[in-house]
């Protein structure tokens, strides 16, 4: 009679035990010697992400039958050049969300989510990338990392959900999982959200840090497109983002462009700026070039027009050595820099990356 007790306690734990949870701890660390020249100063350091931002998470899901699946994503930016952690923000807000990055500890600042999917798609909740930055990083031959970053993000009026927010409630439809990341599937898909910025309803700024945004793209065969519309509400005047972009991949190369503009409804002020560029197979690697500039609509117009170019070689599936040299122009009183160089208004500025990429 014991030993029935003890089988059937066994077999209890056994399938409690299968219906957990598969849980997968995944990572990239990227290091990168970068050097930038300024007209009034140059800078030297060892910093990280690149090519890929540097990160460690836990993910999970869970077969619920029927083809559904619940599932959760816990994913930490890593400054593994200092040991310290990526700062993020906790309420979508310019003055009161920022958090100090001098003395940053680890947190899963990058993206912290639970959902359910199906068939219909997925309910996401949590922290996570916003609709409109996604079509900026996938529509970008350096993915938005390192020193040849679209200079349409660098010079971005969008606020702190530019690319991430947080207490966000998400809808998403034609994703599909590769590797440690996500990919728009073949065929349409889309990427609704909200996030709120959590202020009481009698406060002054209660709508400070909230907003809507929505991503519709479409996928076949060497042929990308997408467009982006978010709106955030912020006590300053709300910025309204809108982005435009297609590739096509010609086999030899896959060309790419992009359009942004966001525009504060207050003051009236655009940001607006677009990128053309390409990515091309080269041996066990791949060459990487693109043109992008952005113009405010503000006082003299300031604009930063940069050129990248770039070679990533692959060593393995998960390590790679990789090298980029940006230059940007400065016009109408703008003076950006790149890599912690400084340079002085409508000068220009140029910077290199030397780094290696290693993923698990």
């Amino acid at each position: 009679m014991k030993k029935s007790l003890i089988a059937l306690a066994v077999m209890a734990a056994s399938g409690a035990a299968m219906a957990q949870s598969s849980v997968t701890l995944f990572g990239i660390v990227d290091a990168t010697y970068a050097i930038g020249n300024g007209s009034i100063s140059d800078r030297t350091r060892l910093v990280n992400s690149g090519y890929n931002s540097s990160r460690l998470g836990f993910r999970g899901v869970e077969d619920l039958g029927g083809g559904m699946r619940a599932g959760f994503w816990l994913e930490a930016g890593v400054n593994n050049d200092d040991g310290t952690g990526a700062a993020g923000s906790n309420n979508n807000q310019a003055a009161t969300g920022a958090i100090d990055p001098r003395q940053q500890g680890l947190t899963f600042n990058r993206r912290s989510t639970v959902s359910v999917g199906g068939g219909f798609g997925e309910i996401r909740l949590g922290r996570d990338y916003t609709p409109q930055f996604w079509t900026l990083t996938a529509f970008d031959p350096f993915g938005t990392n390192g020193v040849g970053t679209t200079q349409t993000l660098n010079s971005s009026a969008g606020g702190t959900t530019t690319i991430r927010a947080s207490n966000s409630i998400a809808y998403i439809y034609g994703m599909a999982f590769n590797g440690n990341s996500f990919t728009f599937a073949p065929g349409l898909n889309v990427f609704a959200q909200m996030y709120m910025g959590e202020n009481a309803s009698n406060a002054a700024n209660k709508n400070d840090g909230s907003g809507t945004a929505i991503r519709v793209g479409y996928n076949a065969g060497p042929l990308a497109l997408a467009v982006a519309y978010s709106e955030t509400k912020f006590a300053t005047g709300n910025i309204k983002t809108s982005n435009y972009a297609g590739s096509y991949n010609l086999g030899v190369a896959n060309v790419i462009a992009h359009w942004n503009e966001d525009k504060n409804s207050t003051s009236g002020v655009k940001q607006t700026g677009y990128l053309i560029g390409a990515t091309a197979p080269m041996g066990a690697g791949e060459l990487r070039a693109s043109y992008s500039t952005s113009e405010s609509s503000a006082g003299a117009k300031p604009s930063t027009d940069k050129f990248a170019i770039g070679y990533v070689h692959n060593l393995s599936k998960r390590t790679a050595l990789y090298g980029t040299y940006a230059r940007v122009s400065n016009s109408g009183g703008a003076a950006q820099a790149l890599n912690g160089a400084t340079t002085a208004a409508n000068a220009s500025s140029n910077g290199f990356d030397l780094g290696v990429r290693h993923s698990f």
